[in-house]
């Protein structure tokens, strides 16, 4: 299992070749997903300035495969 930190916020979360939304903040250490951030979002996640919102999903850690320097792939037939 990865762990997805603060660190992670304002990647791509990408599935297979798909890039599926960006990780908007983690909180209690859950990653919360915006599947379709403006800029206004990318910057704000990138700063740690995003809060948890309607239009954000909880990722689940179990089907993240790698976290890499500038995305979190999940896992294929996830």
């Amino acid at each position: 299992m990865t762990t997805i930190t603060e660190a992670d916020e304002g990647k791509s979360v990408v599935h297979e070749d798909t890039t599926v939304g960006i990780v908007a903040t983690v909180e209690h250490g859950t990653a919360y997903v915006d599947p379709d951030p403006g800029i206004t979002d990318r910057v704000k996640a990138r700063f740690g300035w995003a809060d948890i919102e309607e239009d954000t999903y909880p990722l689940q850690e179990r089907i993240v495969a790698e976290v890499t320097d500038d995305e979190v792939r999940l896992q294929s037939g996830s």
